[in-house]
């Protein structure tokens, strides 16, 4: 298990964990971009509020993948069961 040192809104964290040191990075300035788009639209929100907000972004476009991958898989699996039905 490796650490990581990234910085968020200039505070600085250390991660510990098993994943890759460049896919926490990338990851932490997913989220940085993230907090500053919601700073650049409210500066003079505080920063809890804005990770907050931050937050149900970010979760909100995870759920809009999770939706879209469901779809995507169940329209695979018809389109399967629709060609293996061709071959009975």
């Amino acid at each position: 298990m490796g650490s990581v040192e990234i910085s968020i809104l200039g505070q600085k964290y250390t991660i510990k964990g098993d994943a890759q040191e460049e896919y926490i990075k990338k990851l932490a300035a997913y989220v940085e971009e993230k907090l500053q788009e919601i700073h650049a639209g409210n500066p003079n929100i505080t920063p809890l509020k804005a990770s907050i907000l931050a937050s149900l972004n970010i979760a909100d476009e995870l759920q809009r993948l999770r939706d879209d991958h469901d779809r995507a898989a169940q329209t695979i699996e018809e389109k399967t069961n629709a060609l293996s039905g061709l071959f009975d």
